[in-house]
């Protein structure tokens, strides 16, 4: 992974934080993404060596198609393209639920993946060769109660890695998808508007994911020989067995 340009979106805190981390001690070249600029830098730092910072919303289409290629000419060559940036909001039957908590995650998950995976494709298309891998989630595979519209969203990054895969397969452009289950990170604070009374009652007696251990599944995926294609993983805490049936620590 040594000098391998890779973008990752979502990098400022848990899992593409993770992944980042990971990769730069890989001596990868880093295009670190995120809407925070204060915490990008400071990643940044953490991180060490040069890497470039892209700051923008990927639900803006005009902000990710001019950021990704305003990067300066040894970038352009992206060799992996990581979509972590992601949402959750709210948790809703879908007759109370609101309509901008709706948007938000149809616009981060499922157009904002699009429209950066739109942006990165053409410098991979020259090189007839590169990697993407997309952050699913469990509840792509499977509904749970009140969630509909996020686990829509994530069939949605589902079905498009499939499609995805299919049209790039020619070009020899490998494609496949992560689907975490419980990951104790920022997810469930900003899914409840920072309510942490609430957000940390969905960990409690779980023995949920880490974010780090998420990210060791995506360098495997990573790292595999290139005849190889992790196409499709789901990876779930031992005291998970699928969305909706957990076995909590009493």
């Amino acid at each position: 992974m040594k000098n391998k340009i890779i973008l990752i979106t979502g990098a400022t805190s848990g899992i593409g934080r993770a992944v980042a981390s990971r990769f730069a001690s890989m001596g990868s070249k880093l295009i670190l993404c995120g809407r925070r600029k204060e915490k990008l830098k400071i990643l940044a730092q953490e991180l060490g060596g040069s890497h470039q910072l892209l700051i923008f919303d990927v639900r803006d289409k005009k902000a990710v198609f001019k950021a990704i290629n305003s990067l300066p000419e040894d970038y352009k060559k992206i060799e992996l393209l990581i979509n972590n940036a992601g949402n959750a909001h709210g948790m809703d039957p879908v007759q109370s639920a609101d309509l901008d908590d709706w948007d938000a995650m149809i616009d981060g998950n499922v157009k904002g993946l699009m429209y950066v995976t739109k942006a990165v494709l053409p410098s991979m298309v020259n090189l007839r060769k590169g990697q993407i891998i997309n952050l699913g989630s469990i509840a792509a595979k499977e509904v749970y109660p009140n969630g509909s519209v996020y686990c829509s969203s994530k069939a949605a990054v589902d079905f498009f890695t499939r499609g995805l895969r299919i049209d790039l397969n020619p070009i020899g452009i490998r494609v496949g998808a992560i689907h975490p289950g419980l990951v104790e990170t920022e997810f469930s604070e900003v899914r409840f508007k920072g309510d942490l009374e609430r957000s940390e009652k969905v960990y409690k007696g779980m023995q949920a994911l880490s974010a780090d251990e998420v990210a060791d599944a995506i360098i495997y995926m990573a790292q595999v020989p290139e005849k190889v294609n992790i196409a499709d993983l789901v990876i779930l805490p031992t005291r998970q067995a699928n969305a909706y049936v957990n076995n909590r620590i009493k």
